[in-house]
Formats: structure tokens, C-alpha cells, sequence
């Protein structure tokens, strides 16, 4: 009994999430930790996303994912994609994701996620109003880390993945999860219907709380290690 509960439980914030109810946190809360992410992630060169792959990346999708396994495995998590444009970097787009086997298996956790699309591909991708499967739509690998990589590192992949939990950093392969658009978040935070496209494309401005995301993005692809 206590296993489908959880079960339950997991599914409903995985609804949730995909739906961007308005029992979810906001789309502002969800820019404002990605850009915690993003300064959590590079706190530690030595542990850090390479300046290199910052400098090269299309575009980052940036995620919080709240995971439960007890028997059965579930997990629910919200974010945003944000791409690099001729003017700069785009506003945010509301991503998230939900079901079963999301990555590794470890029970009543919160991880972090960046990654980086290395490819237009990997932004056209999440550019149309559809599902992303990563390794399914677009090839994904672990990323390099810390300051040791190449200086020049061709990635191997359209998007390299990396996670925090519980204070580790680890470059980590996601295939086989799925990633959605969450079109209500993003006309709530835009103040009308727009499409990923849109946004991705820089055709519609940046509101101006995604300041702080977007000037982590452009300090931390610049800084020298």
C-alpha cells in the first residue's frame, strides 16, 4: 500500500510538472534556480562544466527533478531551455519531465541537471512543440568536467549531460528521457501564447526576470579557468 502511494504521489508531480498547473511553482521560481544551477555548477573549476563546452553550447536546458524509488521508480521535474541567438541569449522556454527510470536509480532524491546543446539540432529539437526523447530524437553522453578537459573538445554527442545530488557533480548520460514543453508556463510568463520556436529564436524579448539567468550564462561562457 505504501509503495503505491508513493507511486501515486510521484505520478500526480509528474502531471503536474507537464501540465504547468498552477499548483506548480511558478515559471519565475524555475528561471531564478536555473541560474542558481548554473552558479552552483561553476563554483568549482575543478569539478565545473568546461569553459570550452560554455563557449561552444547552442543552447542549455536546465532542470530540478525530485526522484523517489521504493520498489517502483518515479520522478517529476521542471526547468527551462534557453538558446544562443545572433543578439545574445534567448529568453527561457518552460521545459519539463515525468514517468519512470529517469537516469540512474536512487531513491527520495533532488538533482540538479544541465545540458548542453551542442548542436542547432539539439535546439531545433526542443524548439518544436513536441516531446524531446534524449537518445531517441537527439544523441546524448556524459559531459567532460573541470578544468583538466581539452581546451578544444569536440563533443561527441548533440547535448552532453551533467548532474548534481547531494553536492556531487557528474557528467551523466539521460538517454531514454523525455522532455516536454510546458506551453501554459510559458504564456503566463510571456503574457500571451507563444511557441518554444519563438522564444528559442529570440524573436520574443527576454522578460526582464530572466536578467540575472541569462547574465550568469554569458559571465560563466566567458570567465577564463
Amino acid at each position: 500500500m505504501r509503495t503505491l502511494s508513493v507511486w501515486i504521489a510521484v505520478m500526480a508531480l509528474s502531471a503536474v510538472v507537464l501540465d504547468a498547473s498552477p499548483a506548480f511553482a511558478s515559471m519565475q521560481d524555475d528561471v531564478d534556480q536555473a541560474a542558481s544551477i548554473i552558479e552552483r555548477f561553476q563554483a568549482v573549476p575543478e569539478k565545473a562544466i568546461p569553459r570550452a563546452v560554455l563557449r561552444d553550447a547552442r543552447g542549455l536546458a536546465i532542470m530540478t527533478v525530485i526522484k523517489g524509488a521504493f520498489g517502483l521508480s518515479g520522478q517529476g521535474g521542471a526547468g527551462v531551455v534557453v538558446a544562443r541567438t545572433r543578439h545574445g541569449w534567448s529568453g527561457p522556454s518552460a521545459i519539463g519531465t515525468g514517468g519512470a527510470g529517469f537516469g540512474f536509480q536512487i531513491g527520495g532524491e533532488v538533482t540538479e541537471f544541465v545540458m548542453i546543446l551542442n548542436t542547432d539540432a539539439a535546439v531545433q529539437a526542443f524548439s518544436r512543440d513536441v516531446n524531446v526523447t534524449l537518445g531517441g530524437d537527439i544523441s546524448v553522453a556524459a559531459g567532460p568536467i573541470g578544468r583538466t578537459a581539452s581546451a578544444a573538445i569536440t563533443p561527441v554527442a548533440a547535448i552532453y549531460t551533467y548532474s548534481r545530488s547531494q553536492g556531487l557533480f557528474a557528467g551523466i548520460s539521460l538517454g531514454g528521457t523525455v522532455i516536454g514543453v510546458r506551453n501554459d508556463a510559458n504564456a503566463e510568463y510571456y503574457g500571451r501564447r507563444v511557441t518554444p520556436a519563438e522564444i528559442l529564436s529570440g524573436q520574443v524579448p527576454p522578460p526582464p526576470g530572466a536578467k540575472r539567468l541569462l547574465q550568469a550564462l554569458s559571465r560563466q561562457a566567458s570567465m577564463k579557468r
